[in-house]
């Protein structure tokens, strides 16, 4: 497993000290989008940048924070709900795959060019091996995820006894969760690769989920005079 990298080394280098970043952390890809909304100058605590500079933030801390917070993370629901919705890069549309369990907590996600069977069968792979097996499926009509299904049940990498039902019913809460993610990204100015959208999705669906209290914030080592204001600028 590769060494988490200290706070002081993830921050050499950059223009901006570790104290400046590390309460806006998980609120990156947030503020990317109210920084492209507001205007570079529109900028609390005293700090002038340009909505670039928080896009570099993204991309350099969202993988190193992911690891951090994975260690706390609340186990899921066994019953899950899985969609497929569009994001426009450059000008093409691309499929993010997402799923949320019956209480509308997040599962997983996947940011794919192609929305073909392998990338279904990509997702629940990953869903898998981040959150256990689940105990029933529930999918719309798109016939790749069901026979990615099938697939993976026939070579053994998901249990023969998940159950898989098709209910645009109960699938309404992964596609009001969608929501979440559409609203941060509207007021982005677009994205312009596909690595760079992968990896602020992944930062916004962090983001999202600590908004929902999935993970064991108690046991989060944030000291006091930090704690107050970090958790106000994440409610916001």
């Amino acid at each position: 497993m590769p060494r988490r990298r200290a706070a002081d080394d993830l921050f050499k280098g950059r223009h901006f000290r570790s104290g400046h970043h590390s309460p806006l952390y998980p609120l990156v890809p947030q503020l990317q989008a109210e920084f492209t909304r507001l205007g570079p100058n529109d900028v609390g605590r005293g700090i002038a940048m340009s909505h670039t500079t928080i896009l570099r933030w993204v991309q350099r801390c969202v993988p190193e924070f992911e690891k951090r917070w994975s260690q706390y993370a609340r186990p899921v629901n066994g019953s899950r709900r899985c969609d497929e919705t569009y994001i426009r890069i450059k000008g093409r549309w691309t499929y993010l795959y997402r799923a949320v369990d019956k209480f509308g907590q997040t599962v997983d996600f996947l940011l794919s060019e192609h929305p073909d069977v392998a990338a279904a069968k990509r997702f629940f792979s990953k869903a898998i091996r981040h959150n256990g097996p689940p105990r029933v499926i529930t999918l719309d009509g798109y016939a790749a995820s069901h026979r990615a299904v099938r697939e993976l049940k026939a070579k053994g990498h998901m249990s023969r006894r998940v159950k898989v039902r098709c209910s645009k019913y109960l699938n309404k809460v992964v596609e009001q969760d969608h929501r979440r993610v559409k609203q941060r990204i509207g007021p982005m100015l677009g994205f312009k690769r596909f690595e760079t959208a992968a990896i602020t999705i992944r930062g916004i669906e962090l983001a999202e989920k600590i908004k929902k209290v999935q993970f064991k914030v108690g046991k989060l080592p944030i000291g006091s005079t930090i704690a107050p204001e970090f958790w106000t600028l994440l409610a916001s």
